[in-house]
């Protein structure tokens, strides 16, 4: 592991504490003096089976990734999005199968967000769900507010 703000490789851990699901470790880097704290999770064996049929591993870090970019410059802290990928994984795990459809995943992470941030919400789902116009697009923000659709109306 490289220090996150020299690179340098020789650290040394200043405090390690549980946080439940995962073991929080605070560093200090030998060469710069920077702190920076790393966490340390169990590896999921699950195989995440796309919609193509392809499979490959169940990655925690892909998954924290896009609930980070559909929440950029919203008020979501790390520790949330943290906490969901947590309550995501828990819960992928506790299906007991080694194979889980990508559309599961996707579906769980925007029931979450639906509860967390509404914008953060809508990108996601823009991506999840493949939105390609304007239309989808709002018909998914009324269903989001509880209103019937455009659609639904006529």
């Amino acid at each position: 592991m490289n220090c996150p703000h020299c690179g340098h490789t020789a650290h040394r851990v200043i405090d390690t504490r549980d946080t439940g699901d995962a073991i929080r470790r605070r560093r200090q880097c030998e060469q710069c003096g920077q702190r920076f704290t790393t966490y340390e999770h169990v590896a999921a064996n699950l195989l995440v089976v796309k919609s193509d049929g392809r499979r490959e591993p169940f990655d925690r870090q892909k998954l924290l990734s896009g609930i980070q970019v559909a929440s950029t410059k919203r008020p979501i802290s790390r520790e949330t999005m943290e906490n969901m990928v947590s309550q995501l994984t828990e819960s992928l795990q506790a299906l007991g199968r080694s194979e889980v459809p990508s559309k599961l995943i996707g579906g769980m992470v925007l029931d979450q967000l639906a509860h967390i941030d509404q914008v953060a919400y809508i990108r996601f789902a823009s991506v999840y769900l493949d939105m390609n116009d304007l239309a989808e697009l709002r018909s998914e923000i009324d269903r989001l507010m509880g209103r019937p659709s455009s659609s639904e109306l006529s």
